[in-house]
């Protein structure tokens, strides 16, 4: 029997036409990799797809300035990039990695690389950094250099496609409001050449933040002329579910403090 596809979007807020968009888009980039045999357990569908060629990926982002002058990166935490991660801990970066679904009271891991337990790819999957690192909270976490998202599509004007949650756009925007991450930060993502979309092809609501690069196995694409300014990132409550918010300890807290400030 296959196994369920999982569905992100479930507790998603937002435009109905628009939700529809990203859902078929999704469909689309997961079944065409699927079709072309490039990703890797547990498959594409529900998810930020593990694909072939992610450490050449990783290779070439390492080779990047932005890379380079980075000392603090915040990553998420799927397969995808978990090349991009160890890559990070072998040059002495430190990487603060989102708890999946920002679960608990301490939503991130703190990967030291001169503090580890095991070997640094080990260290950067999700169960190594379970054994590898500090569970923290968002106000213990240091600015950061660089952002790296991982994307189901993203348009060649940085407009990104995640698998539905929100999650990677609601971290840049509580990151961004405790001053982690300024209107210079560098954002970044590795993908296949797949995943890639035209400019204006990817539907975008108001919280959803573009990347400033694309890293492929192949090449590197800059965004930033297409994209222009980042918008300036904040929690956009309204496109929230009080699903989503009470699933999250973090947002929870965040609105509790900004109704008791009134």
């Amino acid at each position: 029997m296959a196994r369920p596809v999982p569905r992100h979007d479930r507790d998603a807020g937002g435009p109905a036409d628009v939700l529809a968009a990203k859902a078929a888009l999704r469909r689309e980039v997961w079944s065409a990799m699927s079709a072309a045999r490039v990703t890797r357990f547990p498959g594409a569908a529900g998810r930020i797809p593990n694909f072939a060629g992610a450490e050449a990926a990783a290779g070439r982002l390492r080779a990047t300035v932005a890379w380079q002058a980075a000392s603090t990166l915040k990553a998420n935490p799927d397969s995808a990039q978990l090349p991009v991660r160890q890559r990070a801990l072998e040059d002495g970066k430190t990487v603060y990695m989102a708890v999946p679904r920002l679960a608990g009271p301490e939503p991130f891991f703190a990967l030291d690389p001169a503090h580890l337990s095991e070997p640094p790819r080990t260290a950067a999957s999700i169960s190594g950094a379970a054994r590898s690192a500090r569970r923290v909270a968002l106000a213990e976490l240091s600015e950061v250099d660089l952002v790296v998202m991982g994307c189901v599509a993203v348009g060649d004007d940085g407009a990104r496609l995640g698998k539905g949650g929100g999650f990677a756009d609601l971290e840049f925007a509580l990151a961004a409001a405790a001053g982690l991450i300024g209107p210079h930060t560098v954002s970044v993502t590795t993908v296949h050449e797949l995943q890639l979309r035209p400019a204006g092809t990817i539907p975008v609501t108001g919280h959803d933040v573009p990347v400033d690069f694309i890293v492929t196995p192949e090449r590197v694409i800059d965004c930033r002329p297409r994209h222009g300014t980042r918008p300036t990132p904040g929690i956009r409550w309204e496109d929230l579910t009080e699903e989503k918010i009470a699933a999250i300890p973090l947002l929870s807290a965040q609105r509790a403090g900004q109704q008791w400030c009134r």
